[in-house]
């Protein structure tokens, strides 16, 4: 019997924002890879047009903001997110953060920039974030509670500008027996 793709470690929930906008859309999902250097997407790709601000997710320090490969980078190593710690990845970014800079949740780091080249997201400009500890990559979308993914349960809300219903007969069941 197979032993599949290992576990993934714990990841606690320190989002506060998205990086892009309040609810983008994800253009390309979170797909593991089965080995350290099997086939996957070791992040998620989120609509995002070149000029769109990108945000820290949590609070951390800035790891790093400059080129890899010709492409904008900016990582994030967040802070009180064990040891050794989470670190957040967004690319293609025009850094508008030093390395070493203090961010907290929301802070703007740089700004979606075209990538170079053949584009990464084929359907729509994107913003690539990434999640890793040490060197294992994990679901980036783990580090956001599910009040921010819209996943939590379903709560009524008033609905306004519809008229209350007006006393009538009162209401009966199929028996014709009042239910009041």
């Amino acid at each position: 019997m197979g032993a599949g793709p290992p576990a993934e470690p714990a990841v606690p929930a320190l989002g506060r924002a998205w990086p892009v906008g309040t609810r983008p859309t994800v253009v390309r999902g979170w797909e593991p890879p089965v080995t350290v250097y099997g086939r996957g997407h070791r992040g998620v790709d989120l609509a995002a047009p070149p000029g769109t601000q990108v945000r820290a997710v949590a609070a951390g320090r800035v790891s790093y903001a400059g080129l890899v490969a010709g492409v904008g980078v900016v990582a994030v190593e967040l802070a009180d997110s064990g040891d050794p710690p989470l670190r957040t990845t967004y690319e293609p970014v025009r850094a508008s953060v030093r390395k070493g800079r203090q961010v907290t949740a929301g802070d703007v780091v740089g700004t979606a920039e075209p990538a170079p080249g053949p584009p990464h997201c084929t359907a729509a400009p994107c913003l690539h974030w990434g999640l890793l500890r040490a060197r294992t990559y994990l679901n980036p979308l783990t580090l956001l509670p599910p009040w921010l993914l819209n996943t939590g349960p379903s709560r009524l809300l008033p609905v306004l500008g519809v008229p209350l219903p007006t006393e009538g007969p009162p209401m009966t069941d199929a028996g014709g027996a009042g239910l009041g």
